[in-house]
């Protein structure tokens, strides 16, 4: 009987095609949901090849880490199927034949009206001391073994199979063990600033946490134009831990506003939607080197049509004079990629489709294009608006031309963002 509450996990992806180009373990996304949803804390994800020794040494190592391990894969009949003859060797058990198994094999086989091969019979084979999960989908059982106060379970590879089992024979058992788990975690997203300079201000404040009660651990996981900060808490008591990561949100959201943006998962084309709906306005855009990525991005997010109007792809300087009245002397004098022309492209943009907002971006994305003055990845990004509500800026974007135009729609986003809210633009 497993007496020791079980907190951390661990999965194997069992097969050498998945050390490949060609295939990759989607099963480890799936059931490290589900185990959080327990309140087991995902510790490590590992891909082992089909090799007895590799595996079984591959097992050792997580049963000195987590309390729950999870295989997948390496149950079929085949000589490369070896996952079965790990988990005995790290049991230091043998195997017996289940005949319910067996004939339950046989008759999968008879009811294709076909001969079972005689290597599906060591799907048979139990280690001792394991107790034999059904696969109504395949001929691989599965395993539930418990070693010690641990838990080893060996799953089939193949999704169809895996899933089913998992929630029909997996998850009652756990659940069961980790009636006392809980598992609480919070994301909070930032934008327009380093990781470093994320890092910087955050982490005098999340080291305290590893000392309190209950301890909250802290993840940095940087993306392009933006960056997040992962908490998690574990304990017995769901509102204690709501508490004090709620708690720990605020301080990290108070002392690196206002580069924050979501604190509710929400992505920032989705924050920047809200924000135009509760105000009631209309938004258009003017792009040149993200071609339509902006307004991609944001009518991605379902209802969008009630915010956006539409925009005008203005890849070219003729295009830019002629759909957005940018006066031709303006690029001549400052360039097509500058402030000034930024902002005319906002401002025509506004005037022509009549919206309360209007956004212009135009950079270098490159490879080609940079000069020792603008080099590649400069985006000048503009929003025109009613009033005062109007900013224009320069960025330096790093990157090649895909993370270039992806981030300049990220800033071009975050701006509207500081606009609306009229929060400060540095």
């Amino acid at each position: 009987m497993v007496t020791r509450p079980l907190r951390f996990a661990e999965i194997l992806a069992v097969g050498s095609e998945l050390l490949t180009p060609f295939r990759s373990d989607t099963n480890s996304l799936y059931l490290t949901a589900r185990l959080n949803e327990l309140g087991l804390d995902v510790r490590g994800k590992s891909v082992v090849l089909d090799d007895r020794a590799t595996l079984a040494a591959a097992l050792r190592a997580a049963l000195t880490r987590a309390d729950v391990v999870v295989t997948t894969g390496g149950l079929g009949p085949t000589d490369d199927d070896v996952t079965r003859e790990a988990v005995a060797d790290v049991a230091g058990v043998t195997f017996e034949e289940d005949p319910a198994l067996l004939a339950a094999i046989e008759a999968r086989f008879a009811r294709r009206g076909i001969r079972m091969p005689s290597i599906n019979a060591r799907q048979a084979q139990v280690p001792k001391g394991a107790a034999a999960l059904e696969n109504p989908n395949g001929t691989a059982p599965g395993l539930w073994f418990k070693i010690g106060e641990q838990v080893l379970v060996a799953l089939p590879g193949p999704p169809r199979e895996l899933k089913p089992m998992f929630e029909v024979s997996v998850l009652p058992r756990l659940r069961d063990l980790c009636a006392s788990a809980v598992l609480r975690r919070r994301t909070l997203k930032t934008t327009g600033r380093s990781e470093s300079h994320v890092e910087e201000i955050a982490q005098p404040i999340y080291t305290t946490w590893l000392q309190s009660d209950p301890v909250i651990s802290t993840t940095i996981l940087a993306a392009p134009g933006q960056v997040e900060l992962h908490l998690a808490a574990q304990g017995e008591d769901a509102s204690v831990l709501d508490r004090a990561l709620d708690d720990a949100v605020h301080k990290l959201e108070a002392a690196l506003a206002p580069a924050v943006f979501s604190i509710d998962g929400r992505t920032l084309e989705e924050v920047v939607g809200a924000l135009l709906l509760e105000r009631g306005f209309k938004l258009s855009a003017a792009e040149s080197c993200t071609a339509g990525l902006l307004l991609g991005a944001l009518t991605d997010v379902s209802g969008s049509s009630a915010w956006i109007e539409g925009g005008v792809v203005a890849y070219a300087n003729e295009v830019k004079v002629q759909a957005l009245d940018v006066p031709a002397a303006l690029i001549d004098t400052h360039g097509a990629v500058s402030e000034p022309v930024a902002q005319a492209m906002a401002d025509g943009v506004r005037r022509r489709l009549k919206t309360d907002l209007g956004v212009g971006i135009t950079g270098i994305a490159g490879p080609t294009g940079g000069t020792e003055a603008k080099p590649v990845g400069t985006v000048a990004l503009a929003v025109s608006g009613p009033g005062d509500r109007s900013v224009v800026r320069m960025v330096r974007l790093p990157g090649d031309r895909t993370t270039v135009r992806r981030m300049a729609v990220q800033a071009a986003l975050d701006l509207i963002r500081r606009v609306l809210t009229d929060a400060d633009y540095n």
